[in-house]
């Protein structure tokens, strides 16, 4: 996956649990799609303050994922997540999925996510500010 240096990554540890578990006890290759949503979202919800983002909702366009290796019950994962190209109301996201103890690689995602207006349900122009926001460090 092509991915753009970016100005700012953001990141999160989590921990695999009994219900991310599959038959082939790993990590079920939905849970990372998870995984990848819920650390754009943490992103989200850390660079823009509360009063702001309720002006904007996120949905994905497209994803697309690619798994290395398998995570297990009670492992620890950095997931990292950076903005790349923003462009009208359009916004790409990588994210990665590494293991924390030795730093492997295990998933890695580009998401395309289309920025809508809550109230008519229609695209809406990702503005300076917030791009601003994404691409620098939050907290």
């Amino acid at each position: 996956m092509s991915e753009p240096t970016p100005a700012f990554r953001f990141s999160r540890l989590i921990t695999v649990v009994e219900s991310d578990i599959d038959e082939l006890n790993h990590v079920n290759n939905v849970q990372y799609v998870q995984y990848v949503q819920d650390t754009a979202a943490a992103h989200w919800l850390t660079a823009i303050p509360k009063g702001e983002r309720e002006q904007y909702i996120w949905v994905v366009l497209e994803h697309r994922i690619r798994y290395h290796k398998p995570a297990f019950l009670g492992e620890e994962l950095h997931c990292t997540t950076w903005v790349g190209e923003v462009r009208g109301a359009q916004s790409q996201r990588f994210v990665r999925i590494e293991r924390a103890a030795d730093n492997v690689l295990l998933c890695e995602a580009e998401t395309q996510w289309v920025l809508l207006d809550p109230q008519t349900q229609r695209p809406k122009r990702v503005e300076e500010a917030v791009k601003k926001r994404l691409w620098e460090p939050v907290g």
